[in-house]
């Protein structure tokens, strides 16, 4: 009864049109009353400590990181590095794309900015070159999402706050497995644009790489130093998050000299705009999270699913198509924030990492922000780059069923995650 009491609430009033952070406010207090120990108190005070977390710091300065490398140049020249480099080759503007989104996920840690980034300055490169436009900006769309896998990753903080694990751990399990989706991407392009008819540019001189690589040395800079610090315990994630958006400004700003102090404040509130529906989000979450305890959701769970508390694979499996179907209708944060404190009792009755469970769910739900209708970084591509929305979204199918390969691929053989994890640790 308890389990229908908060799936109806929520469902209802996100059905309703309710805003999702309200959703989950109602569905506390339903929660609360179902187990009549309803005290607007203990509501305030869950939300307030649902926010006040240390490691949350880091959401902001990671927003307004990816605000100022945008703004600021960084993402132009790492495009223009990675032009050089393989521009040339037969679709090659799609391999540009993909080179691109990694190191930038690597700057910023945002899906929806790197998605902005790529379809302004890409899309109408490929258009012109006569790339299919659906195509183009569904391989633009997928390759945004490996920005939340690898470091410095803003869903990996917020999942890590839910769910009481080492973020640092996080980050560093993140690099290989978002390196697999680069991979699977690249696979897939090649596979599709191998006989169609496109022209590539003019191969690029041996100086012109190096002219490239000069001018992109202080954008490339920013993810050595953060994943540097953050492998030999330079800094905490929420300090590299403060070193990020302090580099990002001043190389905007003093060395490639394009952002203007009169941009800042546009910047700011942009950044701010952004953190406070992430942190309004926790807050509600938290609410939601505390009940759900209270309410002994998690044992009602795993009693449920007890036949697969034996077999971790099927129970992971059986954890990654939940998510797929929440992912579908919901969008990332919310989703993490939903159901962290309902898996990760499951996960710890099975004896899987937590670091690898939270590597699978990360990819699971990064892919939700690609899978329609929800799908937040299909609007901003289709926004930006002037597509209709059914074209992208046909677009990016055979890229989306990759990236869903490598998540199950990675259910199937763990080590293809702890091995590497193991290392950068």
């Amino acid at each position: 009864m308890t389990i229908a009491v908060f799936l109806g609430v929520l469902l209802g009033a996100m059905a309703l049109g309710v805003p999702i952070a309200f959703s989950l406010l109602i569905c506390g207090a339903a929660l609360m009353w179902h187990l009549d120990m309803f005290d607007a108190q203990i509501l305030a005070q869950n939300a307030v400590e649902g926010a006040n977390s240390f490691p949350l710091l880091a959401v902001p300065f990671f927003m307004l990181a990816g605000e100022i490398m945008n703004a600021g140049g960084l993402s132009r020249r790492i495009v223009g590095f990675a032009m050089t480099l393989v521009g040339h080759v037969k679709g090659g503007l799609g391999y540009v794309g993909i080179m691109a989104a990694v190191l930038m996920a690597a700057l910023s840690g945002s899906a929806v900015a790197d998605a902005a980034a790529l379809a302004a300055l890409l899309l109408p490169m490929m258009k012109r070159a006569g790339y299919d436009s659906a195509r183009s900006a569904g391989l633009l769309a997928s390759a945004s999402i490996i920005a939340p896998v690898i470091p410095p990753s803003i869903g990996f903080v917020v999942f890590g706050v839910a769910a009481n694990v080492s973020i640092s751990k996080l980050f560093m399990a993140g690099i290989a497995p978002g390196a697999m989706l680069g991979a699977a991407l690249w696979l897939t392009w090649w596979l599709l644009v191998r006989k169609e008819k496109i022209a590539a540019a003019p191969r690029a001189s041996h100086r012109q790489v190096l002219v490239a690589l000069k001018d992109a040395t202080f954008a490339l800079g920013l993810p050595a130093i953060v994943v540097g610090g953050l492998k030999f315990g330079v800094f905490t994630p929420t300090e590299a998050a403060v070193v990020a958006a302090v580099y990002a400004l001043f190389v905007s700003t003093v060395i490639y000299r394009e952002l203007k102090l009169s941009q800042l404040y546009d910047l700011f509130a942009a950044a701010s705009q952004t953190t406070a529906v992430i942190m309004f989000l926790v807050a509600a979450a938290m609410v939601s999270a505390w009940m759900i305890t209270v309410a002994n959701l998690p044992g009602e769970l795993v009693a449920l699913l007890q036949p697969l508390l034996d077999r971790p694979t099927l129970l992971l499996i059986a954890l990654m198509v939940i998510t797929m179907l929440v992912g579908t209708a919901m969008d990332m944060t919310p989703t993490i924030l939903i159901l962290t404190p309902v898996f990760m009792p499951l996960v710890k009755a099975a004896g899987i990492d937590p670091v690898y469970f939270g590597v699978l769910f990360m990819i699971n739900n990064a892919i939700g922000l690609i899978t329609p209708p929800v799908g937040t970084v299909l609007s901003t591509v289709a926004g930006v780059g002037k597509v209709s929305m059914d074209r992208v979204v046909r677009g990016v199918l055979p890229f989306m069923l990759a990236q869903f390969a490598v998540m199950f691929l990675l259910v199937l053989f763990p080590s293809l995650v702890i091995a590497p994890a193991r290392w950068f640790y």
